[in-house]
């Protein structure tokens, strides 16, 4: 199969879930209302790429490398990325919708999530040190065996994390935000 090297190109309004995007190496390349939704990622570099407003849920991601890579307002329902290359892993999120993926056992530090949406996301096992939640919706995320160490949560909501089953040390919270702290133990705070 023929491995492309692509480099500043501006892909807009593509589909991609019937004829995949060619295999390759894709650097400083911007993607804009494309619809990756199914499709088959694998083996695919993006260094220092941004994706707009672009459908990738349910994408295959078998050592896909995302390297600088910034997303946009973009739909990524059930995504797995422990499956994802690690080697140089560096995402930042905005206001996207990032429910029902999977971050086990990815290393994210210092990610940026702003205006997200992650209901019933795994952050299992995930080292998440230095992360940014900036206004994020963590209905039902799930958070267990987490590095959550100096991670910003003070405008996040809707999150129950359990103190005893991830490393805190130094987390930031808001007053408001506490009782997701204390779910666990079924206490009623007024």
């Amino acid at each position: 199969m023929d491995y492309k090297f692509i480099e500043e190109r501006a892909f807009e309004n593509k589909d991609y879930t019937k004829k995949m995007l060619p295999k390759g190496e894709y650097v400083f390349c911007t993607f804009v209302n494309c619809n990756f939704s199914g499709s088959d990622l694998a083996n695919i570099r993006f260094k220092e790429c941004q994706f707009s407003e672009c459908d990738l849920s349910m994408a295959g991601l078998s050592d896909t490398a995302f390297q600088d890579v910034i997303f946009n307002n973009c739909k990524m329902l059930g995504l797995s990325f422990e499956h994802c290359n690690s080697f140089g892993l560096d995402l930042m999120f905005n206001q996207c919708n990032l429910s029902h993926v999977s971050f086990y056992r990815t290393k994210l530090q210092k990610t940026t999530f702003s205006d997200c949406k992650l209901h019933e996301a795994m952050f299992t096992e995930c080292d998440l040190k230095e992360c940014i939640f900036d206004d994020c919706d963590l209905d039902r995320a799930v958070f267990q065996r987490a590095d959550l160490e100096k991670t910003d949560f003070r405008t996040a909501y809707n999150y129950a994390i359990d103190p005893e089953a991830n490393q805190m040390k130094n987390a930031r919270f808001a007053l408001p935000g506490i009782t997701g702290l204390l779910q666990k133990y079924d206490i009623i705070i007024e």
